[in-house]
């Protein structure tokens, strides 16, 4: 047992880090900060310039929670839920970023998040017992466990239209929407989908466009947000 032991503790040292995490979104950042607490060496490989994971990513116009923005923020430090106060009942992509960030400097969470690193491969190790991770950039780095937390909708698929490659105009996926404004004013724009993004989509830049077509293949089932700002009374309760 003892000699086992030995090895066990040499394998662990050759390690470059006892976890790596995939993704800075609202598990990852989770993930890092408990990990911190059991005193693991963790490592988070994000492939985003900033922290937000889906926040991050979906800055589409019109994208918000469509929970109540309280049950989004984090229980695990009193602290943090006495200093955040939520502006809206269902918050903006805009403010929810904000939180994420807000969360990442308290916690000084950056430190050990690697941005711009997209991870292509993760191979288990029967023998050692570990993770060989390898980046876009052709790094690589050893784990004793590995979590991904990159969500089970993370990946954007486009419609597989014909021709769809030769569109001449501009062309925008709501999971991948550019940090720099669209202008849509007085153009034909069509729209795919109406699902919760398609609906906050369309209702954000209706009256921008000059001629909206939405393309629906099946009714999804909506409902009003009816949205507010939160009272300092509520804010009280919450």
């Amino acid at each position: 047992m003892a000699a086992s032991r030995q090895d066990n503790s040499a394998q662990t040292a050759a390690l470059d880090y006892d976890v790596i995490i995939i993704g800075a979104g609202l598990s990852g950042m989770y993930q890092l900060y408990r990990l911190r607490e059991l005193g693991l060496s963790a490592r988070v490989f994000e492939a985003g310039t900033g922290v937000g994971g889906t926040w991050y990513w979906n800055r589409y116009p019109g994208a918000r929670f469509d929970s109540e923005s309280y049950s989004y923020g984090y229980s695990f430090s009193k602290e943090l839920l006495q200093e955040w106060e939520w502006s809206e009942h269902f918050a903006g992509q805009p403010e929810t970023l904000r939180y994420c960030n807000y969360v990442a400097d308290k916690f000084d969470l950056r430190r050990d998040i690697q941005f711009e690193s997209r991870v292509t491969s993760a191979i288990y190790q029967d023998d050692a017992r570990s993770w060989q991770v390898a980046l876009e950039s052709g790094a690589r780095h050893s784990c004793r466990f590995l979590i991904t937390a990159i969500g089970p909708l993370s990946t954007p698929t486009l419609p597989r239209i014909e021709g769809r490659d030769d569109f001449k105009g501009q062309s925008f996926h709501t999971a991948r929407w550019p940090k720099e404004k669209v202008d849509f004013t007085g153009k034909r724009v069509a729209v795919i989908g109406t699902g919760a993004t398609g609906i906050q989509t369309i209702q954000t830049i209706a009256g921008e466009v000059g001629h909206l077509t939405v393309f629906q293949r099946t009714a999804n089932w909506g409902a009003p947000l009816h949205n507010g700002k939160i009272d300092a009374e509520t804010q009280g309760r919450i």
